[in-house]
C-alpha cells in the first residue's frame, strides 16, 4: 500500500470517528477557554481529515 493511500484511508477513518470525541465536550459543556480550544481543535482536526480522506476507494458507491 502506497503513503498517500495509507494517508487517505486514514484520513477517512479519523473522520469518520472523530464525532464520537465530541459527545463527551457536549455533555461535560464549553465552559472554559480550554474547552473552546479543544472543541475548536477538533473540529479543525476533523476538517482536515475530511479534505485528506474524501478519494478513499471504499466511501464511493460501486
Amino acid at each position: 500500500m502506497r503513503l498517500g493511500a495509507s494517508t487517505t484511508a486514514a484520513g477517512f477513518w479519523i473522520s469518520t470517528l472523530l464525532p464520537v470525541a465530541y459527545f463527551p465536550i457536549f455533555i461535560v459543556g464549553i465552559d472554559s477557554i480550554g474547552r473552546l480550544s479543544l472543541f475548536l481543535g477538533l473540529l479543525a482536526v476533523h476538517a482536515l481529515a475530511l479534505v485528506v480522506g474524501h478519494d478513499y476507494p471504499a466511501s464511493r458507491p460501486q
